[in-house]
């Protein structure tokens, strides 16, 4: 392990230390506030490089199920965290916040990334793989559509909604399981090159170790000190799980995916982003659905009608952007520009 990423983690396990003492010293909630965010996006990128370096043994396929999986781990966390304390509508906008972060901000700048370094202006990239999370995510925003309808009119279904929920968890997990299956078996490009792991594999799995279990417990902090936290920003819940969740929780795709688009590697840096987006929508909101069955407050598929309308048109947006295996920079601008734009919505929420 080179001594820049030793000295990076030793930096970000020293943070979440502090944050802990802060924590049970009933220190500022602000201050608590703020370290946990940002020793969140620490741990992801931990989890993110450990993933790499454990993935340059196994192969490319088990690669990329790993990075998307574990690089989600402090989502997963805050969300099962605010569960438990009862913050539904943090836990439901951290779940959309990592959803918009990757499809809409971080594929944007990738977009505009990899638009600069090619020579004629256009990133290129193999088009199944955006399509197939297309399918995905629109699979997941027709449940979430079908039932914020159904619960805007009222009707019979409408008092339903943890069991229609429940139904669509499967039935997504069902399709997510199908498409892994293939996925894995197909030839994709490899994540790390051979010989440039960030470190040994042993000391991969140690990082992973200590990261996931650092991860639980910042997570459990940094949603103890919100609700005072947000109190005194000024700000809302919903931009902070939109935003703040959805930025810090997403260090991995925004980093690796920009940066692989820079260096003119347009397949990679899509597969990472578009990957978290398939991850998200249709693995981690219904494992969340189903694992919200065992608290008193339960996460369901029901959501404000402006997030379901937020959901339809980036699932669209995304689409027509990638469906055709091409890009260019004003796409990509196009993409972050909705990002600017419900962000500042969430803001006033």
């Amino acid at each position: 392990m080179s001594g820049r990423n030793a000295a990076v983690l030793a930096g970000i396990l020293a943070l979440c230390v502090v944050a802990g003492v802060l924590h049970y010293a009933d220190a500022e909630p602000v201050l608590v506030f703020l370290l946990g965010a940002v020793a969140l996006a620490g741990l992801a990128w931990a989890i993110g490089i450990a993933t790499e370096a454990v993935g340059a043994r196994f192969g490319p396929g088990l690669t990329g199920l790993l990075q998307s999986t574990l690089g989600n781990l402090p989502e997963l966390f805050v969300v099962l965290f605010a569960l438990s304390a009862g913050e539904i509508v943090v836990a439901q906008t951290s779940i959309l916040g990592s959803l918009f972060a990757n499809a809409l901000l971080v594929l944007g700048l990738a977009i505009v990334a990899g638009s600069i370094v090619a020579k004629d202006g256009v990133m290129r990239f193999r088009a199944r793989l955006p399509n197939d999370t297309a399918t995905l995510l629109q699979l997941a925003v027709f449940i979430i559509v079908l039932l914020g309808l159904s619960n805007t009119v009222g009707d019979r279904a409408s008092a339903h909604a943890e069991a229609i929920s429940v139904v669509g968890a499967l039935c997504l997990l069902g399709v997510y399981g199908f498409w892994i299956w293939g996925y894995l078996r197909s030839d994709e490009e490899p994540t790390v090159e051979p010989g440039h792991a960030p470190f040994p594999f042993g000391i991969a799995l140690v990082v992973l170790a200590i990261a996931g279990i650092s991860a639980a417990f910042v997570s459990d902090w940094f949603v103890s000190a919100l609700d005072p936290a947000v109190e005194s920003l000024g700000i809302s819940k919903a931009f902070t799980g939109i935003v703040i969740v959805g930025i810090a929780g997403n260090a991995v795709e925004n980093i690796v995916g920009i940066t692989l688009a820079a260096k003119g590697r347009s397949d990679l840096a899509i597969s990472v982003v578009k990957n978290s987006v398939a991850q998200i929508a249709a693995f981690l909101f219904p494992v969340l659905v189903l694992l919200s069955l065992f608290f008193e407050h339960r996460l369901t598929f029901v959501l404000a009608p402006v997030y379901i309308g937020a959901l339809a048109g980036m699932s669209i947006a995304v689409w027509q952007i990638t469906g055709d295996g091409k890009a260019v920079a004003f796409e990509g601008w196009a993409l972050v520009a909705l990002y600017i734009v419900l962000a500042v919505l969430t803001f006033y929420e």
